[in-house]
């Protein structure tokens, strides 16, 4: 059988290549294609047979096209991290008995929660249009609220259940503060700070993920481990306020 992988054009597919080893009479052949504008390469394991077959079914000798893998991405990327074949870790298990198959571990879905893409919280900043003023409780909040993510390891439907549950706010000038609370926006003030002096400032806000996880409809389960996402910082410019006397009767 003819094995293909489909990745972007990166560093990738040169972790496919020394991590997952030819089988013997078997060699991996990379070539790089436009699909819709985009740079990919296809990496596919071929074998003596695979040719022999090819040959005799299409009259020509030399590897068949290569075809998308179709398997599920995060899966790939935490097959890779943890040395084992993709083919065998991301596609439907066999008819072989379940004595001899792979297991799902705890270990396998934590290190496919560290690969799936997760967004990064949007920092508000009270008071609005990236201005403040200097001694002045100026509020920061967020509004990343919880997520779900299917993916399918070692053909088994692996759900997810994601939450922020840890906030790192940098203010820009040099302080921070951890909180579990994503902040508020006014009245509710949860996450305030005092610029000291005037200047510009660009404060952001890391979030930190928690997950839990459940098998084929199973038990829920802790995910081992969180997942730091970094915020784009923000410009906002600290001014002084100086008070004047505009009328008197």
């Amino acid at each position: 059988m003819i094995r293909v992988l489909l990745l972007l054009l990166s560093a990738g597919a040169s972790v496919l290549l020394t991590q997952v080893e030819a089988r013997a009479g078997c060699t991996f052949v990379e070539q790089v294609v436009l699909v819709q504008g985009v740079a990919t390469v296809q990496v596919h394991e071929v074998c003596d047979a695979d040719q022999t077959s090819a040959s005799a079914a299409t009259g020509h000798s030399g590897p068949l096209p290569p075809r998308d893998s179709d398997l599920d991405a995060v899966c790939v990327r935490a097959a890779l991290s943890t040395g084992l074949d993709p083919f065998e870790f991301c596609e439907p298990p066999s008819t072989e008995p379940a004595a001899t198959a792979p297991q799902l571990t705890p270990g396998m879905v934590a290190s496919a929660f560290q690969r799936i893409p997760l967004p990064a919280a949007e920092l508000q900043v009270q008071p609005p249009n990236g201005r403040t003023l200097v001694n002045f409780a100026t509020n920061f909040y967020t509004e990343q609220g919880d997520l779900t993510r299917t993916v399918t390891l070692l053909g088994r439907q692996v759900e997810l259940r994601i939450h922020p549950t840890r906030y790192t706010w940098a203010f820009g000038d040099g302080t921070t503060t951890t909180t579990d609370q994503p902040g508020a926006p006014y009245p509710n003030l949860q996450v305030t700070h005092d610029y000291r002096t005037a200047g510009q400032v660009a404060p952001s806000v890391d979030t930190t993920y928690s997950a839990e996880f459940s098998v084929d409809g199973g038990p829920w389960q802790p995910v081992d481990g969180t997942v730091t996402i970094p915020g784009e910082a923000i410009g906002l410019r600290v001014l002084t306020a100086t008070p004047t006397l505009v009328g008197y009767r």
